[in-house]
């Protein structure tokens, strides 16, 4: 009898590292414990998964590694509510349920040759995270690499010991901003969309990445519009409220649409009537 996987139950794992990323968001990085585990549990970039607090509760979190680079799971989680402060109290060898992979990917495949424009927002840079180090990992697959990286302040920037090696990568420039600055910030100071008229990236033969708060996330698609991005051109990734994962609670529904079976990745396209919502 052929063996079937429930995809309410969560495969156990063990934390394996974890460190301070930004102002409380830490970098969990999971292990299944079990090699059938492992094996079932193929992703790509822009899926996510449920990671547990056992006794507290689950909640979605975009995969912030690709498979290539290791066997870990990596998760940025912020420090918002019960389930993400009982995982920040957690240490090495702690025991959570990880639910998943689930969602839908980026079209990295489908982008090959194209210059891709990456801008992140926020703890929304996590899921952007596999983008960059698929590009960087396959240089040669892809055209120019844009990357707009945004926070509110110097302290909620993430991944900011991986900056060196996205300049130093081929190809690839990488812009900085902040809401606001600190004594010792030399960056730009300003929101996202006044970096990206800054940068005016072209539309030729271009694609464009973006996750953050759905009220950037809106901002830069009009942006993008004006400097002359097709709706087709404009990807993003959404997060919603999400109970099951799998399509049935009706939670994050788009109208006819979930964020957790159909998404998280649309293109402008297929949200652009559902962005007021998100706001």
């Amino acid at each position: 009898m052929m063996e079937t996987t429930n995809p309410m139950r969560p495969y156990l794992g063990t934390l394996v590292g974890v460190k301070d990323l930004a102002t409380d968001i830490k970098l969990f990085q999971v292990e299944l414990n079990d090699s059938q585990a492992c094996e079932r549990f193929t992703y790509r970039p822009g899926q996510f998964a449920f990671l547990s607090a056992f006794g507290v509760g689950e909640a979605p979190f975009g995969l912030a590694s690709i498979p290539s680079r290791g066997p870990a799971l990596d998760f940025a989680i912020a420090k918002v509510g019960t389930v993400t402060t009982a995982l920040h109290a957690m240490e090495e060898g702690s025991i959570v349920g990880v639910r998943g992979p689930m969602g839908n990917c980026f079209p990295l495949e489908e982008i090959k040759g194209k210059n891709v424009i990456v801008l992140g927002g926020g703890i929304g840079g996590a899921p952007l995270r596999p983008v960059i180090h698929t590009i960087l990992d396959q240089r040669e697959d892809y055209g120019h690499l844009t990357i707009l990286w945004a926070a509110r302040d110097p302290s909620l920037l993430v991944f900011t010991d991986e900056y060196d090696d996205w300049r130093a990568a081929p190809r690839t420039e990488l812009h900085l901003t902040v809401d606001q600055g600190d004594e010792s910030w030399t960056d730009n100071v300003g929101l996202i969309t006044e970096l990206l008229e800054k940068v005016a990236p072209s539309p030729e033969n271009a694609v464009t990445i973006t996750c953050g708060p759905p009220i950037m996330i809106k901002f830069v698609m009009l942006t993008l519009k004006k400097l002359g991005f097709t709706a087709e051109q404009m990807i993003t990734t959404l997060e919603a409220k999400m109970k099951c994962g799998i399509g049935k609670c009706g939670r994050c529904n788009l109208g006819k649409k979930f964020v957790c079976v159909d998404g998280p990745v649309f293109t402008y396209t297929e949200i652009s009537q559902f962005l007021e919502s998100f706001v």
